[in-house]
């Protein structure tokens, strides 16, 4: 028996609803990858052994056991101890989720500002493309940690202000990428023609622009939500 061709599952085209095309084509290679899949996963059970740390850690972290103090790993202490006695294990999952916190919050602080400057910058461009990125390279003149330091010692120390400072030295990254994204997009066709069908420009950027630089901001916000946690913890560690 032939299969009828019409009936197999046909490949996204780029072509076909422009305004959903990178969406469509990323989830279509996400799952045809199986390393992502695995990926994403891996990434998952993370999350969830974070979450869920109050009910999984077999220990309060913060106990302290001066009797079991640098214990090697065992069935008591998957993990071994530390130099005062503390479960390495659920140190880990606890602290999984501070980590998860302070990535995720700083990375959408500079997601929200990028995606506004870099929307505002590349779309309508002139004047205000030009003080948006020359505002931009003055702050991209600092390297990231020494900006979020100086954001700190502004706004003083604490755990929220470390995610304010880490969020706003990030914006610039986010709206060199966004801005870029924006000027390809705005050069399609279809833009054009709903600019001709007399559609304000709101509504172009909501429903024409923002969905095609998804993409490239997907990626940017997962690995800048490892760069905040490496940043954050920096700023912990020199007080």
């Amino acid at each position: 028996m032939v299969d009828n061709p019409q009936r197999k599952l046909a490949r996204p085209s780029r072509d076909k609803y422009p305004h959903q095309n990178q969406l469509v084509v990323l989830g279509w290679r996400l799952l045809r990858n199986r390393t992502s899949l695995i990926a994403l996963a891996i990434l998952l059970l993370v999350v969830l052994l974070s979450l869920f740390a109050p009910l999984i850690a077999p220990y309060d972290p913060l106990d302290i056991d001066t009797r079991n103090t640098l214990a090697s790993p065992s069935r008591s202490h998957w993990f071994g101890t530390d130099d005062l006695g503390r479960d390495v294990l659920s140190r880990v999952l606890w602290g999984g989720r501070i980590s998860l916190r302070v990535g995720l919050i700083s990375s959408s602080i500079a997601l929200c500002g990028g995606l506004v400057l870099g929307l505002l910058s590349g779309y309508f461009g002139g004047a205000v493309s030009f003080m948006i990125l020359r505002a931009i390279d003055l702050l991209l003149a600092f390297p990231g940690l020494l900006l979020a330091l100086v954001i700190v010692g502004t706004l003083g120390a604490g755990l929220e202000n470390i995610m304010i400072a880490v969020g706003i030295g990030s914006i610039p990254i986010f709206t060199r990428v966004i801005h870029g994204a924006v000027l390809s997009v705005k050069s399609n066709d279809y833009i054009d023609a709903a600019r001709s069908l007399g559609c304000p420009d709101y509504r172009i950027i909501i429903f024409h622009v923002i969905p095609n630089v998804l993409a490239p901001v997907i990626v940017l916000f997962t690995l800048q939500t490892g760069a905040a946690i490496f940043s954050a913890s920096s700023l912990s560690f020199i007080g």
